[in-house]
């Protein structure tokens, strides 16, 4: 199967977003549906579900970003377009990276920026300049592929809370 090259989404940010989550470049699952964290395997919405307090895995993808616009949590991909034979990050080639500071710009109330996974945090934090006063975390990834347990995951991504806390 060839490479075949890929485009992320727009970002689902407001100028009131807290906490911006970061992924590398969606699968094909996700590209297909046009959702992100669309695979049924990907533990993203149960865990963020758990930071926001809402059951985001059982809303309609429509409601599950109405939820994440009002915790202030934002979504966006480190990569704007890359080539890439299966869903794996460990397959991206030719990355082209998104213009991260300027979104950071233009968020004055961002406290955190987290990375769901080791390839989004490689690329994402290349990409983005000193950043006073906004708090940077390395989670694990929230795919299928990463074998770590969702129980292992959850404290981890549980810090996001101290971006929304206030």
């Amino acid at each position: 199967m060839p490479a075949v090259r890929h485009a992320s989404f727009a970002p689902h940010v407001y100028p009131d977003t807290r906490l911006l989550i970061l992924g590398s470049l969606p699968g094909a699952r996700s590209l297909a549906e046009r959702q992100y964290y669309a695979h049924p395997t990907n533990q993203f919405w149960r865990l963020v579900g758990e930071v926001v307090g809402q059951p985001l895995a059982a809303m309609p993808y429509d409601d599950r970003l109405a939820s994440l616009r009002k915790a202030r949590v934002g979504l966006w991909d480190v990569i704007r377009t890359a080539r890439r034979q299966t869903s794996s990050d460990s397959l991206i080639r030719e990355a082209e990276p998104h213009d991260l500071a300027a979104l950071v710009a233009t968020l004055p109330g961002l406290g955190m920026i987290a990375f769901n996974g080791g390839k989004a945090a490689a690329i994402g934090r290349k990409q983005l300049p000193p950043l006073g006063g906004i708090a940077l975390l390395d989670l694990p990834s929230s795919s299928a592929a990463n074998t770590m347990g969702y129980a292992t995951k959850l404290p981890l991504w549980l810090h996001l809370r101290t971006a929304l806390a206030g």
